[in-house]
């Protein structure tokens, strides 16, 4: 039995290593794990202030757009309506796909 016990350090020594090394892991996987949180929560930040921006842009370039519209109906009425109605008919074309 001279051998079991030269074994049984050894063994102490590798299980040892073992949880060692699974309790770096574990450290290192929360670590990323909350670098990785923060790193979205950031980024989620900025992507709110930056879309706030955008749909206020936005918000203003559909008033120009619907006071120009206003604008051009009261003036050409007979060009607007027959420019909104050859739309219409495009949109209807592409939205079938041709099938009749």
């Amino acid at each position: 039995m001279p051998a079991n016990s030269s074994l049984n350090p050894s063994l102490d020594e590798v299980r040892s290593a073992a949880n060692d090394a699974r309790a770096n892991f574990e450290a290192s996987i929360n670590d990323l794990a909350r670098r990785a949180e923060k790193a979205v929560q950031e980024g989620l930040e900025t992507l709110k202030s930056r879309s706030g921006d955008y749909s206020e842009i936005a918000g203003q370039r559909l008033d120009q757009a619907q006071t120009y519209v206003r604008g051009q109906v009261q003036e050409r009425p007979l060009t607007t309506t027959l420019a909104a109605l050859g739309v219409g008919i495009v949109v209807g074309f592409l939205l079938t796909g041709g099938r009749r």
